[in-house]
């Protein structure tokens, strides 16, 4: 069974919930988890040349194959939920072009929407195994 890792920024409350959300979801147990700040994160960027310290984008990370960002890698983590979270994938139909501005003009009002913690979070004991460092 293929595993995906889903990289997110660490202090982003929304970013901790939409983890936290996807982890009660995640029947299948498909998915992995890493802040962008954490060690796995950091290197993960810095080996596709990708910046580390501009955390605007989910990254969803399909092992050695290819990696997701921005509304693509939502609407793809969606299809993995299943029902009724796959039926987002008809938001593929429109081009990136699109569907980026909107992921990004939500990615550059998080902090002050939702609010964001001094620290990365903490996963539970329960859900240790599914992060990675």
């Amino acid at each position: 069974m293929k595993k995906y890792i889903i990289l997110f920024d660490g202090v982003c409350n929304l970013c901790n919930s939409t983890i936290q959300f996807i982890i009660k979801r995640d029947k299948k147990n498909l998915f992995k988890f890493s802040s962008l700040q954490s060690e796995f994160g950091q290197n993960f960027l810095k080996d596709r040349n990708l910046s580390t310290k501009d955390f605007n984008s989910i990254i969803l990370y399909e092992t050695g194959i290819a990696y997701y960002t921005k509304s693509t890698a939502v609407i793809k983590i969606a299809q993995k939920l299943g029902f009724p979270y796959n039926l987002l994938s008809v938001f593929l139909i429109l081009p990136a072009l699109i569907r980026n501005p909107i992921y990004s003009y939500l990615a550059r009002n998080r902090y002050s929407w939702f609010g964001k913690k001094e620290s990365c979070m903490v996963p539970t004991p329960e859900n240790m195994k599914k992060f990675i460092q």
